[in-house]
């Protein structure tokens, strides 16, 4: 089907209206950018031809942005048609391709021309397209598929294995991706039994047979096997299939389901795969993470931005649907309909758990985390800071001034700037009170005194109001956690890229949410609140109960004494847009919706940037600023910047790192304590501690939460320090678990 978007009919949209019916293609006309809208999404053209010569009409690229932004347009081809111009230099094509249109015609209204024009199409771009429709359900079939299934390059490095793969085998995706085939499945006859496979597979020929493979932990398994060598392009074999299955101590095929195998026709960004533990996004690369060379770097963040899954299991789910929906008689079609409108009513962006082998320290800490607790009263209801007296201005010493701060202050400050920067020797400095010192100096250097119009004195009391209200009782949430994340606040609004996104009210907020993020902190989970029926869970009907207060304390804090309130000289829609900024930032660190933050932000902001840079569009600085400058992606920046700030301890330097895991073990331990004195329901009994690995629960809480989402923010930010302490740390935790430690640090020799 062809659609026409022409504002009057001349020679040229008649000469494209004669090519349609020669070629025998459905045709519309539209004569304005609404009707056209509503025709595309009315008939899914599968070409769009839009007038660009007469800019007098209607904006032709605007049109383009507006139909890219469907879901029906995503395999639709759009053309440009634009003046043939023999008096001037060509000018680029890079403009129309930002828009969104698929290729340019130079007008021409030869009726042979616009014909020759449209054969061209349908027999390349539509066909393609056709073609890429059919990928979604091909790799829905493999994840299904109850046998598994290996994909690996010509060179034999691995591009692809299936959720059954990972189970029978016993590894994750993550550790087989990108990786070559370097231990060959052991069998009794070896290297001739070896040879005869690749013998076979290397002339283009399937190999069927039985071996013994050594999974992940040394046990040895039998399989039925089959290796497919796929031939690609120049007729050279450039993948192989390899499909297992099972055999059990009879030799006998354990029963499978069958699966569609098909040509691989794409490579390994394309060979989309899905870690089924989380079920949301995989970003992980084995080969370049802290390679050398800056350049190098970004390449590879980039290339685990193109080839991440994000997309979430009920958005998955929907499009299985509405492709069935396609081939499937009235009555089930309906049925699907009805269904599709219970699943959009429902936020179901988080991931979830896998089966009962999931790992405890997982479990536990996502159920921790991500829940609201068990909705249980137990009858000795928590009673938290509904009655509780907070700290106000008055009844604080007097502040000290940024000028007469002590020299040893002074001298642990000094490299604020930098992300090694130790928070825990400003702490022992400042006697457990970094957040008003690092907080003038750092609210000092971005001029937030100048944008709120407030003077220093008003800032310095209520920094002082804002700490005292943190409880010093708290192993991990208290002051010094405060002062950590919004130097990492500030660390990320120094890099080049968020400068290039964010205005300065966005780094006013930024800073004061951070440094409000957890005042009042209980030291005690929202599952906990919730559990014991706490007068703040009730207060916040068990949702975002802890980010919600926060976020009402901060600002009550603030406005109800004029010695502290930084906002009373800001005019009223100003305050009312950087009070809006504030909250949604300190509620956005609530871990319930933690990926379907992530997600929002891979595929609007990520992929979007990924795509402009593979297609030669690093220098287009208005694409890049159509991305970045959207006041929707703005705030997914906003929200995943202090996300990152937040739980950024993983990608600290080891000795902080290690300090913070144990502080916040500490704090979950206390809370498994106070539960079982109370008789409340445990949510992390993993966190017992007499039993606990913390090295364990470091790296279920890095594999689950962290790798990803600071994959993403590194590809934005480009943070190549963070990913290397990563690493390090993760080698450390790696080490300490391997040895069967369960403390912070090894004994010594």
């Amino acid at each position: 089907q062809v659609l026409l978007v022409f504002a009057e009919e001349d020679d040229q949209s008649n000469g494209f209206r004669w090519a349609c019916d020669k070629a025998g293609f459905r045709c519309n006309i539209a004569r304005t950018p609404q009707s056209a809208l509503e025709c595309f999404l009315d008939k899914h053209h599968d070409i769009i031809i839009i007038d660009h010569r007469h800019s007098r009409y209607f904006d032709a690229e605007a049109l383009c942005r507006s139909i890219r932004t469907t879901k029906a347009s995503e395999n639709t081809v759009i053309i440009c048609v634009v003046q043939r111009h023999t008096d001037r230099e060509e000018s680029s094509i890079f403009p129309l391709i930002s828009a969104g249109f698929t290729r340019r015609y130079i007008e021409n209204s030869s009726r042979m021309a616009c014909y020759n024009e449209l054969i061209q199409l349908e027999f390349g771009q539509v066909q393609a397209q056709f073609k890429l429709r059919a990928c979604n359900s091909l790799f829905t079939a493999l994840e299904k598929s109850q046998e598994a299934i290996e994909i690996t390059s010509e060179d034999h490095v691995i591009q692809y294995v299936n959720p059954a793969f990972e189970t029978m085998m016993g590894y994750q995706i993550g550790e087989l991706i990108e990786k070559e085939l370097t231990e060959v499945p052991i069998n009794e006859k070896k290297a001739d039994f070896l040879d005869t496979i690749n013998s076979c597979i290397k002339i283009g020929k399937e190999w069927q047979g039985m071996y013994y493979a050594k999974k992940k932990n040394g046990d040895s398994i039998q399989q039925n096997v089959k290796i497919l060598p796929v031939i690609g392009q120049g007729g050279k074999i450039r993948h192989y299939v390899s499909i297992s299955r099972l055999c059990n101590d009879n030799n006998k095929v354990e029963k499978t389901c069958e699966c569609i195998q098909a040509e691989s026709q794409t490579d390994t960004q394309t060979c989309r795969h899905k870690d089924m533990r989380k079920g949301s996004l995989d970003v992980r690369s084995t080969t370049s993470r802290g390679s050398d060379g800056s350049s190098q770097r970004r390449r590879s963040s980039m290339a685990r931005v193109h080839s991440m899954t994000i997309e979430a299991p009920i958005t998955k789910v929907i499009n299985i649907i509405n492709a069935a929906q396609e081939s499937s008689p009235m009555p089930v079609a309906e049925a699907l309909d009805r269904a599709l409108e219970i699943l959009r009513t429902t936020e179901l962006y988080s991931p979830q758990l896998g089966t009962k082998d999931e790992d405890p320290h997982t479990s536990d800490l996502v159920g921790g985390l991500m829940t609201d607790g068990l909705r249980r009263l137990s009858g000795n209801e928590y009673i938290l800071s509904a009655k509780q007296t907070h700290q106000v201005a008055g009844s604080l010493s007097s502040p000290i001034s940024l000028n007469d701060i002590p020299p040893r202050i002074t001298q642990a400050m000094e490299n604020e700037e930098q992300w090694d920067f130790d928070i825990f020797e400003l702490e022992a400095a400042t006697h457990k009170r970094p957040l008003v010192y690092l907080g003038l100096k750092i609210f000092a250097r971005f001029g937030i005194c100048e944008f709120l119009n407030c003077s220093e004195s008003t800032l310095r009391s209520w920094l002082q109001v804002i700490e005292a209200n943190y409880h010093s009782s708290n192993s991990y949430h208290n002051s010094t956690h405060s002062a950590d994340v919004l130097h990492a606040t500030a660390y990320f609004l120094s890099k080049e890229r968020v400068k290039q996104t964010l205005d300065p009210i966005d780094e006013v907020a930024a800073l004061i949410a951070a440094t409000v993020h957890d005042v009042d902190h209980p030291g005690r989970t929202n599952s906990f609140l919730c559990n014991a029926g706490s007068e703040l869970a009730i207060l916040y009907n068990d949702t975002a109960v802890l980010e919600s207060h926060h976020a009402a304390l901060a600002f009550q804090l603030t406005t109800r004494d004029g010695k502290c309130n930084i906002f009373k000289n800001m005019e009223r829609n100003e305050y009312r847009t950087l009070r809006q900024v504030i909250i949604d930032m300190v509620l956005a660190t609530e871990m319930t919706k933690h990926f379907e933050h992530v997600n929002k932000f891979v595929n609007s902001i990520n992929k979007p940037l990924a795509a402009l840079e593979e297609n030669g569009n690093n220098g287009d600085g208005e694409s890049i600023k159509t991305v970045l400058r959207s006041p929707e992606n703005r705030i997914l920046i906003k929200r995943m910047l202090i996300k990152c700030a937040d739980i950024s301890n993983p990608c600290r330097p080891r000795e902080q790192c290690i300090e913070w895991a144990g502080r916040i073990s500490e704090e979950y331990f206390a809370q498994t304590d106070e539960e079982r004195r109370q008789g409340l329901p445990v949510v992390m009994p993993v966190f017992d501690r007499n039993t606990c690995s913390i090295p364990k629960s470091q790296l279920s809480f890095i594999d689950y939460f962290i790798i990803d989402m600071f994959d993403a923010w590194d590809a934005f930010a480009d943070l190549p320090n963070l990913m290397e302490h990563l690493n390090n740390n993760i080698k450390y935790w790696k080490g300490l678990d391997g040895r069967n430690l369960r403390v912070l640090r090894p004994p010594p020799e």
